[in-house]
């Protein structure tokens, strides 16, 4: 089992023929993910060979959609671009998106993630945007995570970072992951904490939770309190920016701290009080959840 992406997942890729496209297209194909196109309206009917596969180029998500039965778009498209990229994504009704674009400006995010919310059903989940996409160890990658660093396991990873997504993934290599999701540090994003805690209590493969967060908004404080009313699974806890100066903007767009309100503290605080176990550093956390392991 895993959450939103497994072996059956048909994936395209918007941008799929520029520099990074192409690149990560081809890390995808060598994780085993199914790609069965890519998005270009400038190079539509066209294929491309990419990681020793000929792939097809589409005008549009909605033409892709209908000519291979994909459910999955990952987008690898400049910033100045990246809205109408998910505006079509989302009018398609491609069921999950991937934006890993970084650099996205806030409002953009904002009006196509109230785009996608506005629609009868919702459905488009989005990931992201400034991600590393979703990674279930040996059936399916959508996005950047390397898929050498760890195999299938019970552990389910929900982290607003990407390097501390891959850190703890190394670290917990000797237990594996159903599924490990980077959603991402900008202030919106499509899917929360939340939303990959829920869908992981649902999922039975996975025993145990990691969520990685960071200074910054409240994000945590709400997870922590979904936690408590609606989590069975144990879950450990990481929170970057322990020494991080007050009042300062840190590296995420969303890690603004002010008063004690966003610090580490306060988020250690508040997982704690959930039940949560904090770890101080990613290789701490993983001790935790190793002890928790052993006990299951």
């Amino acid at each position: 089992m895993s959450i939103y992406l497994n072996a059956d997942s048909k994936i395209i890729v918007q941008g799929m023929t520029g520099g990074m496209g192409s690149k990560h297209t081809a890390l995808m194909l060598d994780a085993g993910s199914n790609i069965v196109g890519g998005v270009n309206a400038r190079k539509a009917g066209t294929t491309a060979e990419i990681g020793g596969k000929e792939l097809p180029v589409f005008g549009s998500v909605k033409e892709a959609m209908e000519a291979t039965g994909a459910n999955v778009s990952v987008a690898f498209v400049p910033p100045a671009f990246a809205k109408d990229a998910a505006i079509e994504a989302i009018d398609a009704e491609i069921p999950l998106l991937v934006v890993i674009t970084e650099g996205i400006p806030v409002r953009d995010t904002a009006e196509f993630y109230n785009y996608a919310a506005s629609k009868d059903g919702k459905k488009t989940r989005i990931i992201g945007p400034n991600c590393p996409g979703i990674i279930t160890p040996e059936e399916s990658l959508a996005g950047i995570t390397p898929h050498t660093i760890a195999g299938k396991g019970p552990i389910g990873l929900v982290s607003k970072s990407g390097t501390l997504t891959y850190q703890m993934m190394y670290e917990l290599r000797d237990y594996g992951f159903t599924t490990a999701i980077g959603i991402g540090g900008d202030p919106i994003i499509g899917t929360t904490h939340i939303d990959a805690l829920e869908a992981f209590e649902a999922d039975p493969e996975t025993k145990a939770i990691v969520m990685i967060g960071e200074i910054g908004g409240d994000a945590e404080e709400r997870a922590a309190a979904y936690i408590k009313e609606h989590v069975t699974k144990p879950v450990v806890g990481y929170v970057a920016g322990f020494t991080a100066p007050e009042g300062k903007t840190m590296g995420h767009a969303g890690a603004i701290v002010s008063g004690s309100s966003g610090t580490a503290q306060a988020k250690k605080e508040a997982l704690e009080a959930a039940g949560v176990k904090v770890g101080k550093t990613p290789s701490e956390t993983a001790e935790l959840m190793r002890e928790i392991m052993r006990s299951l």
